[in-house]
């Protein structure tokens, strides 16, 4: 009996390994002057990737933090779901390789957004008429 639980429990194991691997990860600042748009980003392709934003400031209307998770399908497009952020937090969520189509507000007045660029690519934007800085983090 001691060897049957030996041999169910070593074949138990040897199915249950798991393997861990380190994150890749990007990191964007920008700094936008009134109506500009960053350089594209490409996030990394077929793998879910985990997208923050940040606005900085100069102001508390302009502070604020976003997050989607998003898929690249690449010569498609994006698809994500995540929440907008403050004052009105909601779900954003979408499927476009459009460029300017909305993917998630990162500063309290929804006036910054990370946007479709195209097909490939995102892009932050600012629609306030001042300049703002922030930063873009990708995890995948």
């Amino acid at each position: 009996m001691a060897t049957v639980v030996a041999i169910i429990t070593s074949m138990v194991v040897a199915n249950a390994t798991q393997s861990i691997t380190t994150p890749n990860a990007a990191f964007i600042s920008y700094s936008l002057a009134a109506g500009a748009y960053s350089a594209p980003i490409t996030p990394a392709t077929n793998r879910s990737v985990l997208v923050m934003g940040c606005s900085a400031g100069p102001g508390l209307g302009i502070l604020g933090v976003g997050q989607v998770s998003l898929l690249h399908i690449a010569n498609y497009g994006m698809i994500w779901v995540g929440l907008e952020s403050t004052a009105s937090a909601a779900i954003t969520q979408g499927l476009s390789g459009t460029a300017g189509d909305h993917i998630v507000w990162i500063d309290f007045n929804h006036k910054v957004d990370i946007q479709v660029a195209g097909v490939d690519t995102i892009r932050v934007h600012n629609g306030n008429n001042v300049t703002v800085a922030g930063n873009v983090t990708l995890v995948w």
